[in-house]
């Protein structure tokens, strides 16, 4: 009798395991189907009229509709490529790239007539299968360096210390991980010395998503003391970064460079 009931509560328990797997991915499934749907349909094909089925109310962003209306008025041919989507929960993290062709004013930058092609990280957060928060991650000097806004040398000098790291980040951890890169890139713009950074991201053939971040310091002094600093800071809020990157299987490549100055 014991065996008998051992044997339908394990089947029962096997089948509530299955089923909550099963619920999971369907609600995964509904959630980048929105997003697909926000960038196919409202934001490629300009049928603004779907955002309200899809942004919330309850938005806690920029007005949306400004925001993509502001960048189709300024590229009448804008075109968002979504290069990747992953999804976990209430969460679509979103690899994207920009592309048009800057005819009309924007930010009060008159046309340009220039093309741009702008990589960019979006993290969604729906909530009744609509969107009621989002965080971007965009290479803003390199916007406006293909703009010609700011020229591509901005800064240079034989002085700047560039450091470099490329991580490569299995999907389950896309979201933490971003959460701490927007922490320490929030920190180290703050420090002396500091001249610019960018990030720029890729999926692999495996399908991991490839970051690289760039920050570029005025000089050694600027770069050696902010790197004392910012592991002051890991100290104090009891952040060790080599036992997370561990954690969530993240393997990092770290290089420091001078910047090429050519004669």
């Amino acid at each position: 009798m014991k065996s008998l009931l051992y044997l339908v509560s394990t089947v029962l328990l096997s089948q509530m395991s299955i089923a909550q797997v099963a619920d999971k991915k369907e609600v995964n499934m509904q959630n980048k189907e929105v997003i697909r749907k926000l960038y196919e349909e409202a934001m490629n094909k300009r049928n603004i009229a779907l955002l309200p089925e899809l942004i919330s109310a309850d938005y806690d962003g920029p007005d949306f509709k400004q925001v993509v209306t502001g960048l189709t008025d300024a590229f009448p041919d804008a075109h968002w490529k979504v290069k990747d989507m992953v999804a976990e929960g209430n969460k679509v993290v979103v690899f994207q790239q920009f592309q048009g062709t800057h005819l009309g004013t924007f930010q009060h930058i008159p046309a340009t007539g220039r093309g741009v092609a702008s990589n960019g990280v979006v993290a969604y957060e729906l909530k009744d299968g609509k969107v009621i928060h989002s965080e971007t991650l965009t290479d803003r000097l390199g916007f406006l360096q293909e703009l010609g806004v700011l020229p591509r040398n901005i800064n240079g000098s034989p002085d700047n210390v560039i450091f470099i790291d490329r991580f490569t980040v299995p999907n389950t951890a896309v979201n933490e991980f971003l959460e701490r890169v927007k922490v320490n890139r929030g920190l180290i713009k703050t420090l002396p010395g500091f001249v610019r950074d960018a990030a720029y991201s890729y999926t692999d053939n495996e399908g991991k998503f490839v970051f690289v971040t760039v920050a570029v310091w005025g000089n050694k002094a600027a770069f050696e003391q902010a790197r004392e600093t910012v592991q002051a800071s890991y100290k104090k809020e009891g952040f060790d970064m080599p036992a997370m990157l561990k954690r969530l299987n993240i393997t990092i490549e770290r290089g420091v460079y001078k910047e090429f100055m050519a004669q």
